[in-house]
């Protein structure tokens, strides 16, 4: 008789767990798998004892570490994101160490409502995107830190919707993807709309680019800025897929494509061949649309580039910005061999680059945007000595929203509702609640990116000087990152004029 009186009430104490995780909004992973989800939080919760005992370190974890993912979710909950009793980095037997050299006389922190101070940390660009080729629409980003570009589709309607809002909370752009335009990016955050190879939303019934498909689509919705897609630095080279499980009625019709079939992005564009056609097709864009212009693309050979900048100094027009992916960046499917070593690292890749614009003298007609693992202050102020107006961050605002880095994008079954087109698994994921987690996030890397620039005497991060970094090696071996990247002294890296730029535009 007892045995069944406590048989009961465990069965009256579990059925009340399954109905407070159904019910709760705040947990994704609570709510798609009641009561065994909750084994999570509480290894989450002793990992740091546990770990004293139990395998990896709070930095060994890839793509994200431990402390990397910690730093994210404390950010977006508003909560608490500093570590205490010090650093877990090894700082004497190390590959590679950043050091960022501070000032003994910092910048003062900004007033209360003041760009750059509290509560949201405003950070504006300090470029006029499309202001150097003197297009209708050209503007200055309010934001330093962007949404990078991840494809309705790919991702699910309420993590594309939580994106969204979290991108008018925060005053940032967020970039579409090459999916197309849906209902899920209505939701007032200003767009970047991205052209990939399969010119989705803006294609014919051939599937070729269509300019007037998408002058319809950018008259539907707050789209500021168009980016033409070559490669990505996960799998450059390839075209984009997307499994035929994903491949709704909605998504389908959205993309124009069968539904229930894999959709393929092919490897290269249609609508141009070689650099001529490739300009040609950005100037016809931006004179139709009166929109700024630019590409994102991975790096490998080195001729392209110098190529591009060639021709665009002597034709005075080419895109308006530049958007560098790393090797590091993230996708939802890629061969294992094109994720490890095809396209060059972040670093390795925008310094390449950079150096052919300022070699041509067109660094300062260009905004440059960084992205692949750039979510965390270290990397983001790094890019910015190296040239970088602006970051995008997409994988990091993922986590922001609820992944876990389970890394089961490919499968369509991601736990957390993220990366899925599972109608239960996405139900789990409250877009309202994690809009304000991916703002808090995106206020959170402004505010310490600020803080870091500060830090070297510098008012705002595109002030930060490569001088500013310093990168230290094995065997104590140090070398300022002018000579690791070969930058030039004659480069416009912080010039008079670019100082005036910026400095006025974060008044």
């Amino acid at each position: 008789m007892l045995a069944r009186s406590r048989s009961r009430v465990t069965a009256a104490a579990l059925a009340g767990v399954v109905g407070y995780d159904l019910a709760q909004r705040r947990h994704a992973i609570l709510r798609n798998f009641p009561v065994l989800g909750h084994l999570r939080y509480v290894l989450e919760a002793f990992g740091p004892e546990l770990r004293q005992y139990i395998v990896t370190s709070n930095n060994e974890e890839r793509p994200f570490s431990r402390d990397q993912r910690r730093w994210i979710y404390a950010s977006s909950k508003g909560r608490p994101n500093v570590f205490g009793f010090g650093t877990d980095d090894e700082m004497e037997a190390v590959e590679s160490l950043l050091i960022i050299k501070h000032s003994p006389f910092p910048a003062p922190a900004p007033a209360a409502g003041e760009p750059g101070g509290a509560p949201m940390y405003e950070l504006p660009a300090g470029k006029l995107l499309g202001g150097a080729h003197g297009r209708r629409g050209a503007f200055r980003p309010a934001s330093v830190v962007n949404l990078s570009a991840m494809s309705y589709g790919s991702l699910s309607p309420p993590a594309i919707e939580a994106l969204n809002r979290g991108a008018q909370m925060a005053g940032c752009l967020q970039n579409t993807g090459e999916g197309g335009l849906a209902p899920a990016h209505g939701h007032g955050g200003g767009l970047v709309f991205q052209i990939g190879t399969g010119y989705f939303g803006c294609r014919d019934a051939r599937g070729r680019f269509s300019l007037e498909q998408l002058r319809e689509r950018v008259g539907e919705a707050p789209v500021r800025a168009i980016e033409i897609k070559l490669s990505q630095g996960a799998k450059p080279g390839l075209g984009g897929l997307l499994p035929a499980v994903k491949v709704t009625p909605a998504i389908a019709a959205i993309r124009g494509v069968p539904a229930g079939i894999d959709c393929v992005s092919p490897p290269a564009h249609s609508a141009f061949s070689d650099v001529d056609g490739l300009i040609e097709l950005v100037e016809a864009i931006a004179a139709d649309t009166g929109l700024p212009v630019g590409i994102k693309s991975a790096v490998g050979e080195s001729g392209f580039w110098e190529t591009l900048t060639e021709r665009m100094a002597q034709t005075g027009g080419g895109p308006d910005f530049v958007t560098i992916d790393g090797s590091e960046g993230g996708t939802g499917a890629a061969p294992l061999s094109f994720a490890d070593h095809v396209a060059l690292p972040f670093k390795l890749g925008f310094a390449r680059v950079y150096g052919s614009f300022a070699r041509a003298g067109l660094a300062e007609q260009v905004v440059f945007i960084g992205s692949g693992r750039l979510g965390f202050p270290d990397s983001a102020l790094f890019a910015f000595a190296l040239g970088c107006d602006l970051v995008n961050v997409g994988r990091e605002a993922m986590m922001a929203i609820g992944c876990i880095q389970a890394q089961r994008c490919h499968t369509g079954r991601c736990p957390a509702g993220v990366a899925t087109q599972s109608r239960w698994l996405m139900h789990g994921l409250d877009p309202e609640l994690g809009s304000s987690r991916a703002a808090n996030y995106v206020v959170a890397l402004r505010s310490e990116i600020l803080a870091l620039a500060r830090s070297c005497g510098a008012e705002h991060p595109a002030l930060v000087r490569p001088e500013h970094i310093e990168i230290v090696s094995e065997r104590f071996g140090s070398a300022p990152l002018v000579d690791v990247f070969g930058y030039q002294s004659d480069w416009p890296v912080l010039s008079a004029d670019r100082r005036a730029q910026i400095e006025s535009g974060s008044r």
